[in-house]
């Protein structure tokens, strides 16, 4: 781990990780197109074995980290995927080869180890502590009370580092930050049907045709959002201090728009203060410890601040100053702060300008849309404004920002870090747990693979309603569950378990609850179906009672006679040819490493999943055919399986575009794109966006930069 970004700039450049652009850039789409390409492509170097292992196909991704160091309209170079590959994530976390050694602690795994793995020892070691039995081994556990001391944040004294240069009043203007647009639709309310001019009434936002050209869309992406509860206002130390990572949008020189989901603490944060009748303090920080971003993603449990387990990974707690006009103290070795204020005025999500009598009402702003890390842009609803009253920075900052889009991006290995550093956690919540994955189609809270010690009938339903009520974790979409023999990182062998394991009508659990907020799918705003899926092998008639194999009770008599897969070899290909006479079926696929088990079909342009869905049923009558089936869209590609499960999990509601066959042994998923405004088996659909899409000129033009800017 590193002091401040510059310590970690540094590191990465002698370790060969980082790269210097010193060509031109565009913040305005150009940076997002070099750092997507980057992302996708192979890092200069592997991870420790312990990480290889859990992400055997994609630990090798992530490029280098980029310096943009000649920026349209700012002078402030710019710094993105620094942590976007494994190794750079352990760098900033102190474990990587070059960092050293670490152990879980005495009465545990105590063997010296590198890598997240290392890290994960440690924090389950403090998370379940074992009494020590003996004096010596009292004796010897006083340099870990020691450390758990040095957890806490520290004050400074006087002005941080971050306060070298403070800029106030009518000197503050957003516009000469190098805020990233990140993709061509940001901000632009008019390509989503919505009213472009929703926004031009409030005081002090930006518009005109040079700042749709400038200014429109631009974000901050990188930023801990420091807030405290109201209650905790006159709090020399408030308990209740929280960092969140959340996306902020520029609409003025001193005005910007501050986007947190309903169930983030900064959202509760915010509501205690609209309750008080009092606008609420903010600081965004950008920069400072390498461990601060992390621990700003973290899914801390209520209560436990962020700043705690930045201090636990910084082997030391994060130094603090007090705010120059907020009542906040802020990360001192920071780069960049900018403080305000956010109204509480706003009224709640869930507006829409185009229906009869709509008001965005006061302190508030149409926020979005914004390339979100769905793959598609997220739709735009209210928000409270932001007012800036003070930007401090370091004498010649970096900026730090990421872009998220279709995965690998940078928040993927962020998230593949708090997946394997929260596995202890989670072992001590759900003790069947052996181990998990959350594999990149998913985006993180669309899917999940458990991996359990069977030892019960229905254990794997008690998991999987164990996860939707853990935290975070509570907002996954799609849980598979899968015994200890089955590799959870291998998504092709969980598949082929679910095949061989999983009757669709029998073993899949579906539940409604909360979802993300960002699922498109759904078929309200942050509700919706979820899906379980038992890929266990089953113990007697607790599970495998004919009784069960439909939600029909009366499944058992009217089974059809017609086959059902798997289909291998030569039967699978000439599935597939028939499978392509459908109309509107582009192209077909019953991939033989999915043990002929599933069925995927791309749908043409304007092809509806569900008519799709119902040829194939006339044709299982003929031949077998696979019992698991996916439609996707045409943006899918079939031939590449991550991205066909991805339109899979991005573009289902399990509980609206699921088709199981009378007899409980086949099922279909509609994963093709939806008609806003009709019900699909008595369920709504909602707007639905576009995918994300660099513009070829874009692309163009930083491939041509690129070739004139050394290595």
């Amino acid at each position: 781990m590193y002091e401040n970004t510059r310590q970690f700039v540094s590191a990465l450049e002698r370790a060969g990780e980082l790269k210097r652009i010193s060509a031109r850039v565009s913040p305005v789409l150009e940076i997002t197109a070099l750092a997507d390409r980057e992302s996708k492509s192979p890092a200069p170097s592997l991870p420790s074995e312990a990480t290889r292992r859990t992400d055997p196909r994609f630990c090798h991704l992530g490029g280098r980290a980029l310096l943009c160091e000649s920026v349209e309209g700012s002078d402030i170079p710019v710094l993105i995927n620094q942590f976007g590959s494994y190794r750079r994530m352990e760098m900033a976390l102190g474990c990587d080869s070059g960092g050293p050694a670490l152990r879980a602690g005495p009465g545990s795994e105590s063997r010296a180890t590198k890598g997240l793995e290392a890290l994960a020892l440690r924090l389950g070691h403090l998370i379940k502590p074992e009494p020590p039995p003996t004096l010596l081994a009292k004796l010897r556990k006083l340099p870990e009370l020691f450390e758990l001391a040095r957890i806490p944040p520290r004050k400074v004294r006087g002005a941080g580092t971050c306060q070298q240069v403070v800029i106030r009043g009518d000197d503050i203007d957003l516009t000469r930050l190098p805020l990233l647009r990140c993709w061509p639709l940001d901000g632009d309310l008019g390509a989503l049907g919505y009213p472009a001019d929703i926004n031009d009434r409030v005081p002090g936002i930006g518009h005109g045709p040079e700042w749709e050209d400038r200014c429109r869309g631009r974000y901050i992406t990188l930023g801990g959002i420091h807030t405290i509860h109201a209650d905790d206002r006159e709090h020399p130390n408030p308990p209740s201090r929280n960092i969140g990572m959340y996306r902020v949008q520029l609409l003025g020189r001193r005005i910007m728009a501050m986007h947190w989901h309903m169930h983030h603490d900064g959202a509760r944060h915010w509501r205690s203060w609209k309750a008080r009748g009092e606008k609420m303090p903010v600081a965004i920080v950008l920069g400072g410890e390498s461990v601060l971003p992390y621990a700003a993603t973290a899914p801390m449990p209520p209560g436990i601040s962020e700043l705690l387990l930045a201090g636990f990974l910084n082997r030391g707690g994060i130094p603090l100053c007090r705010g120059v006009t907020v009542p906040l103290d802020v990360p001192a070795n920071a780069e960049i702060v900018i403080e305000g204020y956010v109204s509480y005025e706003a009224g709640m999500p869930g507006f829409d300008p185009r229906t009869a009598g709509a008001d965005l009402g006061p302190g508030a702003v149409f926020e979005g849309p914004f390339g979100d890390h769905t793959g598609f842009y997220s739709l735009p609803d209210r928000y409270p404004i932001l007012e800036v009253t003070a930007i401090t920075h370091q004498r010649d900052p970096i900026y730090p920002t990421t872009v998220v889009g279709l995965p690998p991006q940078e928040d993927y290995f962020m998230g593949k870090a708090t997946e394997r550093l929260f596995l202890p956690l989670l072992r001590t919540i759900i003790h069947d747990v052996v181990d998990y994955d959350l594999p990149m189609f998913g985006a993180f809270h669309n899917c999940a693979f458990l991996k359990v010690r069977k030892e019960y009938p229905l254990q794997a339903r008690r998991v999987m309603h164990s996860v939707w009520g853990a935290g975070q974790m509570a907002w996954t979409k799609t849980i598979v569950v899968v015994d200890d023999d089955v590799d959870v990182h291998d998504t092709a062998a969980v598949l082929r378990a679910i095949g061989e394991r999983c009757l669709p009508g029998r073993d899949t659990e579906l539940v409604r609850g909360p979802l993300d907020i960002l699922d498109h799918a759904a078929p309200f705003l942050g509700a919706g179906g979820k899906m379980g899926l038992d890929a266990t092998r089953k113990r007697g008639d607790a599970e495998e009672h004919p009784a069960h194999l439909s939600l029909n009770p009366l499944a058992a008599e009217l089974c059809a006679a017609a086959p059902v897969g798997p289909a291998l070899g030569d039967a699978a290909r000439a599935a597939e040819a028939r499978l392509r006479t459908i109309e509107g079926v582009l192209d077909a696929r019953i991939p033989d490493e999915l043990g002929g088990c599933w069925l995927l079909l791309r749908a043409a342009p304007g092809a509806r999943g569900d008519a799709v869905i119902k040829a194939i049923g006339a044709l299982a009558e003929d031949i077998a055919l696979p019992p698991w089936t996916v439609v996707v869209g045409p943006d899918a590609d079939l031939a590449n399986l991550d991205d066909a499960l991805f339109h899979w999990m991005a573009n289902t509601a399990p509980d609206r575009d699921r088709s199981l066959s009378k007899c409980g042994r086949r099922v279909a998923f509609d994963a093709t794109p939806k008609r806003p405004g009709e019900t699909i088996n008595g369920l709504p659909v909602r707007d639905w966006p576009p995918i994300l899409r660099m513009t070829e000129a874009v692309r163009t033009r930083v491939s041509r930069g690129m070739a004139e800017s050394p290595r």
